[in-house]
C-alpha cells in the first residue's frame, strides 16, 4: 500500500495535537510549589506527585515525532516518484515554510524542555542550605506556551506539506509537458 500525503497529514495532525494535549496537561498538573520542610541548618523541599514530568517529556518526545514526520513527508516519493530537492527549494514559499516549520520546532522544544528539566531537578536537588529557599516549581506558562508552540510546529508542517505537494504536481506536469514537445 502506498502512502498518501493526506495520510501523512493526518499523522502529523494527530501528533501535533497530542504533543499539544499532553503540553497543556503538563502545565496544568504542575504544583505551584513545594512544601517547605526546615531541618537543622537545610531546607528540604517536599513535592507532591505530579505526572508534568512526565508529561513534559512525552509532548517533547510527540514533537520530534511530528517534526520528523513532517519532514519525512516533505521528500517521500509518493507513487514511486521522487522530486529533486532543487524543485522543492526553489520555490520561495515551499523554503520560507519550510524554515518557519523547523524554526517553530525549536522554539516549542525549548519551551518544552526547560521548564520540564528544570522542574525535574528541583525534584530531584530538594536539600538546600539556605533557610529562606521557599522550594519553587517551574515558571508558569512555560509549558503551555510550549504546547500552543507545538501545536504551531504541527500546522507549519502541514502547510509545508500542501506547498510541497502543489510544487511536486507542477513539477510533474512541466515534466509530462517537456515529454509530449519532444
Amino acid at each position: 500500500m502506498a502512502v498518501t500525503p493526506v495520510q501523512y497529514a493526518v499523522v502529523v495532525a494527530i501528533l501535533g495535537s497530542a504533543s499539544f494535549i499532553l503540553g497543556v496537561l503538563a502545565e496544568l498538573k504542575k504544583p505551584a510549589a513545594g512544601e517547605v520542610i526546615t531541618g537543622k541548618e537545610v531546607v528540604i523541599c517536599k513535592y507532591p506527585s505530579d505526572p508534568s514530568v512526565f508529561l513534559g517529556y512525552a509532548s517533547f518526545a510527540l514533537l520530534l515525532t511530528t517534526a520528523a514526520i513532517g519532514y519525512q513527508s516533505l521528500f517521500y516519493p509518493y507513487k514511486g516518484k521522487s522530486i529533486p530537492r532543487a524543485a522543492i527549494f526553489g520555490s520561495s514559499w515551499c523554503t520560507s515554510f519550510f524554515y518557519v516549520s523547523v524554526a517553530n520546532t525549536i522554539f516549542a522544544a525549548i519551551f518544552l524542555l526547560w521548564p520540564t528539566i528544570t522542574e525535574q531537578l528541583q525534584h530531584s536537588r530538594n536539600i538546600h542550605s539556605n533557610l529562606d529557599y521557599e522550594c519553587p516549581t517551574a515558571e508558569t506558562g512555560l509549558l503551555g506556551g510550549g504546547a500552543f508552540a507545538s501545536l504551531n510546529a504541527s500546522l507549519f508542517w502541514l502547510i509545508s506539506l500542501m506547498l510541497t505537494t502543489n510544487v511536486r504536481e507542477d513539477y510533474f506536469d512541466d515534466e509530462a509537458e517537456k515529454h509530449e514537445i519532444i
